[in-house]
């Protein structure tokens, strides 16, 4: 496919990541499996390998199958707060992926220098212009902000702040973008603004490649935008990790039970250990049931607001040619918009 202005922008992007095309899909735990890092690969993009929180043993099987079946470089993304994470640490130090991106929690100076030291490149998400000050300075190769438009776990800041603070700065390592991502359209601007390239989750859990419940996707498809909700957080007492996530029974279940555990704690019938403890536990298992049983109503159901952008299941080439070919006119009208303007 032609892509003759969007090479002229993208290129910094795919040095960084030894792919045709610098688009990320992001690393989704439960969906970002060998089979859909393969099949984003297969276009030319650059697929994500999520470690959740499996087994080291199983993360270093599941590197290995990438390795086996995939021509091109990706990654693997690691949950530094996840109970697992030496153990995933170590299978990818050991392993021949060449490229490790650390998401959850923020990782530290140690962390980022023992992949560099085995020879990865390291990525990092940042969420405020602090914290991407921060991973420049602990030595990661590059930054994706990622705006709390997106789904699972998030910041609190939009994509469309962090660009203003972040991207336009000259922080002299590439900077991918994501949040709210989904069309070609969107992509031609930001690699206008300056990024690297981007990321992009819901749009490819809609792909027919995909192994995420088809209930799932029904649902993805059926989604309107403001029903991406983020999690709310009551009182500072009982703190929130945000997660956007579609909503359904379970999230007004868990508002209620955030409202109930402060009453108890107000009137001095459960301490606070216990009460985050009920928090934290409330939603474990969600996202498996969601995801892989297929449970929409009970599950987490997690996604960006782009869901409201996508409304059928594609063919992953499919979605490649709509990307580029949509990129690709949008760049061709904004140089006919502006020699107007000069002319």
């Amino acid at each position: 496919m032609k892509t003759t202005c969007l090479d002229g922008l993208w290129q910094k992007g795919r040095d960084f990541l030894g792919t045709r095309y610098p688009i990320m899909c992001g690393a989704m735990t439960w969906i970002s499996d060998a089979t859909l890092v393969k099949a984003v690969s297969d276009q030319g993009g650059f697929g994500c390998l999520a470690a959740g929180n499996m087994p080291g043993e199983a993360l270093a099987a599941e590197i290995e199958k990438c390795v086996a079946q995939i021509q091109g470089p990706f990654a693997v993304n690691l949950v530094t707060i996840a109970p697992n994470f030496p153990a995933h640490k170590a299978a990818v130090m050991a392993s021949k992926a060449p490229i490790v991106i650390f998401a959850g929690n923020f990782p530290k100076r140690r962390d980022v220098e023992e992949m560099k030291a085995a020879g990865k490149k390291v990525l990092s998400f940042a969420s405020t212009d602090s914290i991407a000050d921060q991973m420049v300075r602990f030595g990661v190769d590059g930054l994706i902000l990622e705006g709390s438009e997106a789904g699972g776990h998030i910041g609190h800041v939009s994509l469309m702040i962090l660009l203003q603070q972040v991207l336009f700065l000259d922080l002299k390592v590439p900077v991918f973008v994501a949040g709210g991502i989904a069309t070609g359209r969107m992509l031609a601007h930001m690699l206008l603004m300056g990024a690297a390239g981007v990321q992009m989750g819901t749009r490819f859990v809609m792909s027919a490649e995909c192994n995420a419940h088809p209930k799932l996707k029904e649902r993805f498809a059926k989604a309107r935008a403001r029903e991406a909700m983020s999690t709310p957080e009551y009182d500072k007492r009982l703190p929130i990790v945000a997660v956007r996530a579609l909503k359904n029974k379970s999230t007004e279940e868990f508002g209620r039970l955030q409202l109930e555990l402060l009453q108890l704690m107000n009137e001095n019938k459960i301490g606070h250990s216990e009460a985050q403890y009920k928090v934290e536990s409330f939603w474990m298992g969600g996202l498996r049931k969601a995801a892989v049983e297929g449970d929409v109503d009970r599950g987490s159901c997690m996604a960006g607001q782009s869901v409201g952008l996508v409304d059928k299941i594609q063919p992953m080439q499919e979605i490649f040619a709509e990307l580029l070919g949509d990129a690709e006119r949008e760049l061709e009208a904004v140089k006919t918009r502006l020699a107007a303007i000069g002319g």
